[in-house]
């Protein structure tokens, strides 16, 4: 697994959110997956591990700029 309790990571690809829980790869081929607590939804949602990406930036949705920087340092 790529990310733990607590990460920050981006979801939906604006969204920011907090992991709270993961789940393994399962013996029955069940993908890695995580809950995240997404604050604009006020909810918690599973995403799969290739859905979600590591959160660089610190505001609660990025814009245009933050989106740039996040892809540009996230490649390098």
């Amino acid at each position: 697994m790529k990310y733990a309790f607590g990460d920050i990571v981006i979801v939906e690809d604006n969204l920011i959110g907090v992991i709270v829980k993961s789940w393994s790869k399962s013996n029955l081929g069940t993908p890695v997956h995580h809950e995240v607590y997404v604050r604009s939804f006020n909810c918690i949602k599973e995403y799969k591990e290739d859905e979600i990406r590591r959160y660089l930036v610190r505001h609660k949705e990025l814009d245009d700029d933050e989106i740039y920087y996040q892809e540009c340092c996230e490649n390098s």
